[in-house]
């Protein structure tokens, strides 16, 4: 004959939860009422609780612990999502978090090391860049406004991979004073035009810009020893890889008059602000041979090289 248990002695009481799991009765009836735990009702009409719920608040209190919100507990109590995936997402929220803080302290570390007559400058300088994410998207924006060709998603990111540094994500103030002062070359309108103008002229005579992007990248590649060495801008193998994709993406070949050509098509990097991009560029990203500084290299190579024939 089966015994009856009687509903009280198979389930737990309210108090008796809260005991065996640390967690207090009045957070164990928040969990209810908000549908993290189940309970049931005993004909009193007091809270009952299946002992399964033990294990289940024990992990809700683990959770929360480690800081994740009640919606993202729900779905791993649920089985939508699990505690790898929901513990990897707040990780990488988290990450976000801190580097706005990094942002900020360096921001404000900038704003205090600045001399009295600077300081006001700087100061609103650094508020209108507001952090490292704001002032990137504003220089993808500005690059986006500067093509007149179509790209593809693909070769965008590439471009602006070699263009646009990352934000540091514990970055110094140099570095925060670098990236905003990228923030306001990007909001220079008559910049955006000379690049445009210049964007117009090359696409009448590349035929392969996806070529060239990959061939410049594979020239400020190689320069970037050189840059990091502190070598000189100067002829060479490096200066012949740069040409060379150059003349391919115009169905030419690399010829003393394809590089006086060449120089004018350039003439865009030697503009005094775009000059102060590159060079922000490299201080931004704290990496002296950046792809930006490379090419500043680069540019500056072919123009010594005509220099030098001119003189020869």
């Amino acid at each position: 004959m089966e015994v009856q248990v009687p509903l009280h002695e198979q389930t737990l009481g309210i108090g008796e939860l809260a005991r065996l799991t640390g967690v207090p009765v009045r957070t164990v009836r928040f969990y209810c009422d908000e549908g993290v735990i189940e309970a049931t009702r005993s004909t009193g009409g007091h809270r009952r609780f299946d002992r399964t719920e033990i294990e289940r608040l024990a992990l809700v209190r683990r959770l929360r612990g480690l800081g994740l919100g009640l919606p993202s507990i729900r779905q791993v109590l649920t089985g939508e999502r699990s505690v790898a995936d929901a513990v990897a997402d707040e990780r990488a929220a988290l990450d976000v978090q801190l580097a706005g803080l990094a942002w900020r302290r360096a921001s404000l570390r900038a704003v205090e090391e600045a001399s009295p007559g600077e300081r006001a400058a700087r100061l609103d300088l650094l508020a209108a860049a507001q952090d490292g994410g704001v002032a990137r998207d504003a220089l993808t924006a500005f690059w986006r406004r500067a093509m007149v060709v179509p790209a593809s998603e693909a070769m965008f990111a590439g471009f602006i991979h070699l263009v646009v540094p990352e934000p540091p994500a514990d970055p110094s103030p140099r570095q925060v004073v670098a990236y905003a002062e990228l923030f306001a070359l990007a909001h220079d309108r008559e910049l955006v035009r000379l690049l445009r103008a210049m964007a117009r002229a090359n696409a009448e005579l590349v035929t392969d810009p996806a070529g060239l992007l990959h061939g410049i990248g594979e020239a400020c590649t190689l320069a970037g020893p050189l840059v990091q060495a502190g070598e000189p801008p100067a002829p060479g193998p490096v200066l012949d890889r740069f040409v060379a994709a150059h003349a391919a993406a115009r169905n030419t070949t690399d010829t003393p008059a394809f590089r006086r050509l060449l120089l004018a098509h350039v003439s865009t990097d030697r503009d005094p602000r775009m000059r102060r991009y590159w060079r922000l560029t490299a201080e931004a990203g704290a990496d002296p041979a950046s792809p930006a500084a490379s090419h500043l290299w680069l540019t500056d190579a072919l123009v010594r090289s005509q220099e030098s024939v001119c003189t020869g």
